[in-house]
């Protein structure tokens, strides 16, 4: 049996956000990838990592001695449509993670191995850093949704039912003036939710550099999708989340709308990055936080012209 670290960091999330469903999955992990590690032939290949919901082993293909990293993560709405995504930006050549082996009835993935030293998030120019998002995030959304993933039609009827009953359990008035704002500009959007494949959580550290060992020198890669169908612009939102600097909320959108194409709908664009401060601050309500992030707020401000 192969030693499996398991962080106390993933634990610890999977304990709060999941409860006994998250503390059996964190139970299940060692023999789950003792299980994968047999399957693809692999072998550790040094110290595991982790993210909000995943345990990710670095590993080497036995067979061919390709570097690749194993990820294991429990299965939901949001992670559910993950290898759908990344098959299809791979044979797009849109620059996400390549898929090297799927296991549907744990939801393991193999994938090819990236710079884990090299986040995005890293660069010391913060705006060539957004420049660098735009250009990936350009690539991503330009390919078409394969059938059967989550909607973004479905969530904003989600955000727009929960409202009266969720916006009431904010404290502050002002936040909660601020959703029903949020919320009139995606009405006027709804309508219309899009039909591209979203990644929902392109941030600075869920953009890695390529290895040279897998023909990726010098390129930027994608990962870590919560992929569903729907609107560029609704893609915007981590760009002005992570990394915060209100000052700098509108020139990155404008530099990213600029990316996207869609200087033409800036007012679209504008309408669903209000639509994910929509949905963070009915999520922050749910959790009992009763109150809208100051970041998040700040960024709706800035993008109602406040």
């Amino acid at each position: 049996m192969i030693d499996i670290h398991v962080p106390d960091e993933l634990i610890a999330s999977q304990t709060r956000y999941n409860g006994a469903a998250g503390r059996a999955f964190v139970a299940a992990l060692p023999a789950l990838a003792e299980r994968c590690l047999e399957r693809w032939g692999l072998r550790p290949d040094g110290p595991s990592m982790y993210g909000m919901c995943a345990l990710v082993l670095p590993v080497v293909r036995e067979a061919d001695g390709r570097p690749a990293a194993l990820k294991l993560q429990s299965v939901d709405e949001e992670t559910a449509g993950e290898p759908v995504a990344l098959r299809a930006w791979t044979v797009a050549g849109a620059g996400a993670v390549e898929l090297l082996g799927h296991a549907p009835e744990s939801g393991a993935m193999l994938l090819e191995r990236l710079d884990e030293r090299r986040p995005l998030s890293g660069e010391a120019d913060v705006r060539e850093a957004v420049t660098v998002l735009g250009a990936v995030l350009a690539r991503l959304v330009a390919v078409p949704a394969p059938e059967g993933l989550r909607t973004l039609g479905d969530a904003v009827e989600r955000m727009l039912a929960a409202l009266p009953e969720k916006a009431g359990l904010l404290a502050d008035a002002a936040d909660r003036r601020l959703l029903a704002d949020c919320a009139a500009a995606v009405r006027e959007v709804a309508g219309e939710p899009g039909d591209r494949l979203l990644h929902w959580d392109l941030h600075y550290d869920n953009i890695l550099a390529g290895r040279a060992d897998a023909g990726r020198a010098g390129e930027w890669v994608a990962l870590d999708p919560k992929p569903l169908a729907g609107d560029p612009g609704f893609e915007l939102f981590p760009a002005l989340d992570n990394l915060f600097d209100a000052d700098e909320v509108l020139w990155r959108f404008d530099a990213l709308t600029e990316a996207l194409g869609m200087e033409r709908d800036r007012e679209r664009a504008r309408a669903w990055t209000l639509g994910r401060v929509l949905q963070n601050g009915l999520w922050a309500a749910e959790d009992g936080e009763g109150r809208i992030s100051p970041d998040h707020a700040e960024i709706a401000r800035r993008l109602l012209g406040r």
